[in-house]
């Protein structure tokens, strides 16, 4: 597809990445000469400096032939005004990024006036990412697929565990659950296991299944399940706001750090069942003072990525049984970071691509008799989870999924069928209507035919 990109950013520049690094032919709109300069040399891609709400700047782009105009810079409005514009001069599709809380509620309005085809929010989709892992502490990662039916979780065996240094094999016989474990990543090796494979500490697990199986699977080895009953949010920004808001209406008792006053005034107004606290979040003895020791969650939204370390760091060492949730806009040191074991990283970024990329593989394969439902990658971006829905005239339809020519690094691991999760054995056949869950170290997948070895 021909995609044009205006913004280079932290998401800008990871669409960029994706995109073309999936064949599509991508042109990239950016102020910053440097900026461009930098990923036409690292990218095959198009580069153009200008402002992307130029109309001329926009057909020098090919905007009257392009499929789809993704708008992500920094700035809401020219965001939107980059979207008009594309879809008067090139009636293509377009997705822009938005963030500011006051469109919120006008979201549908907007979207419907300027013919968008997609809205994403970095801040309110980290805020749902930390809300889900503080509705199921025990993971350090959550995916949600099959309309919320089902999950994809990730999880760290600790030496202590029960299912530590014992294969898949013997853990399915002892405790008879419903899940998968379907990826492992040990060091810098992913493995889609086996029932040989024997687990060790350190491992970091990502378990598919229905969410109560899942549940329920946690418990038998000794995991919590129960969401946390208080939580102490560092940084009133969007992002803060956004997660705040929800963790009330988990019934949640919520404590939130900003050191401007006249935010946090605005935040008391908007968020009357909060306490709101204003104060520096860094400051070791106001965390302590409001309970730092005995809170159940802490998260750190500040915008600075040293802070949010620091600060999870220090609070892993006063209350190590809080759970620790990190907001970290750089993944340039996200080994490092993943070394230093504070719980839950989150990169907006990341999931602002993730978002779209699952769009734009939907959209290129509109055409097509199959499409992508959901699409998460894991593991750095070295495995995907794909949900197709299935349809008729599908090459999978009829046979079981033991006699499927399935490619080398290809795992069926889910069906929904009709709302009813199955966890599928060799046996199993997909049926037309039925979602499926695969998961794949091989990377660009649009198509449910694509995990099949071609005749």
């Amino acid at each position: 597809m021909q995609i044009i990109i205006v913004g280079c950013g932290n998401v800008g520049a990871t669409l960029t990445e994706q995109l073309s690094g999936e064949g599509h032919d991508v042109t990239v709109i950016e102020q910053r000469k440097e900026v461009i300069q930098n990923v036409v040399n690292n990218f095959d891609v198009m580069g153009i400096v200008g402002n992307g709400a130029s109309y001329l700047v926009m057909k020098d782009a090919g905007i009257e032939y392009a499929d789809l105009m993704i708008a992500v810079t920094g700035n809401d409005e020219l965001n939107l005004l980059c979207c008009l514009i594309a879809r008067k001069a090139g009636h293509c599709s377009t997705i822009a990024r938005v963030k500011n809380p006051i469109y919120k509620r006008e979201i549908s309005f907007i979207k419907e006036e300027l013919g968008l085809s997609l809205v994403v929010n970095p801040e309110e989709l980290a805020a749902n990412e930390a809300a889900k892992l503080l509705k199921f502490p025990a993971a350090t990662k959550i995916e949600t697929f099959a309309q919320g039916k089902a999950e994809i979780v990730h999880m760290t065996v600790n030496e202590d565990s029960r299912i530590c240094n014992k294969s898949l094999r013997e853990i399915q016989s002892e405790i008879k659950s419903k899940v998968l474990i379907a990826v492992v990543s040990r060091a810098d090796e992913i493995s889609i296991p086996n029932g040989d494979f024997v687990l060790r500490a350190g491992d970091e697990l990502s378990i598919v299944g229905a969410s109560r199986n899942i549940a329920e699977f946690f418990r038998k080895i000794g995991l919590p399940t129960t969401r946390v009953h208080s939580a102490m949010i560092v940084g009133g920004g969007s992002t803060g706001f956004y997660l705040a808001q929800q963790l009330i209406s988990f019934g949640i008792d919520v404590k939130l750090f900003e050191k401007d006053l006249e935010r946090c005034k605005r935040l008391s107004d908007i968020l009357p069942q909060a306490l709101i606290i204003n104060a520096d979040g860094t400051d070791k003895d106001s965390l302590m003072e409001e309970g730092l020791v005995g809170t159940e969650a802490f998260v750190t939204m500040t915008n600075l990525d040293e802070e949010n370390i620091m600060l999870s760091m220090y609070v892993k060492r006063k209350n190590p049984k809080a759970k620790l949730i990190t907001k970290v806009h750089r993944v340039n040191y996200g080994e490092i970071i993943d070394s230093l074991q504070i719980g839950s990283i989150i990169y907006p970024k990341n999931i602002t691509a993730q978002r779209i990329v699952q769009f734009v593989r939907g959209m290129n394969n509109s055409m097509g008799n199959n499409s992508i439902e959901a699409l998460y990658k894991m593991n750095d971006g070295k495995v995907e989870a794909l949900e197709f829905f299935i349809t008729e005239n599908s090459p999978v339809i009829g046979k079981p999924l033991s006699e499927l020519n399935l490619k080398k690094g290809v795992l069926v691991s889910l069906i929904n069928r009709k709302g009813e999760i199955i966890s599928p054995t060799g046996q199993s056949e997909l049926c037309a209507g039925d979602t499926v869950i695969v998961i794949t170290s091989l990377l660009g997948l649009f198509d449910i035919s694509d995990i099949l070895v071609k005749a």
